[in-house]
């Protein structure tokens, strides 16, 4: 999981950045659903924020039901995205997303075509 944020003065109220940059880290594919976010204090520290601005930022994402609070387990990115109006461009992106990963994984395309087909 690669997380990079990075607060800015006078570009709106910090949790609204972090909230805004963690939904376009996962738009592009750099979160994938199940990846484990920092833990609130950890990631706080990392950027010289107030654990409650953290806090806030993966509650309001919790509430767009972009990521899943899951307790002591930690915040993860939600399986399901939200449904959007942009169906079209949405899907396009979510597989475009997925032969990115598979070609991480070292698959080529017509294997991750056929591995998505027999699931």
């Amino acid at each position: 999981m690669s997380l990079r944020v990075r607060i800015r003065d006078g570009a709106g109220p910090p949790y609204r950045q972090l909230h805004e940059q963690i939904a376009a880290s996962i738009d592009r594919g750099t979160l994938l659903p199940g990846d484990r976010l920092p833990p609130v204090r950890t990631l706080a520290a990392q950027l010289a924020l107030a654990p409650n601005t953290v806090a806030r930022a993966y509650r309001s994402l919790e509430d767009d039901a972009v990521l899943v609070g899951r307790g002591r387990a930690g915040t993860f990115v939600a399986e399901r995205a939200g449904p959007r109006t942009d169906g079209d461009v949405r899907l396009h992106e979510a597989a475009d997303r997925f032969f990115r990963r598979a070609e991480q994984l070292g698959f080529d395309r017509d294997a991750a075509l056929a591995a998505l087909r027999r699931s």
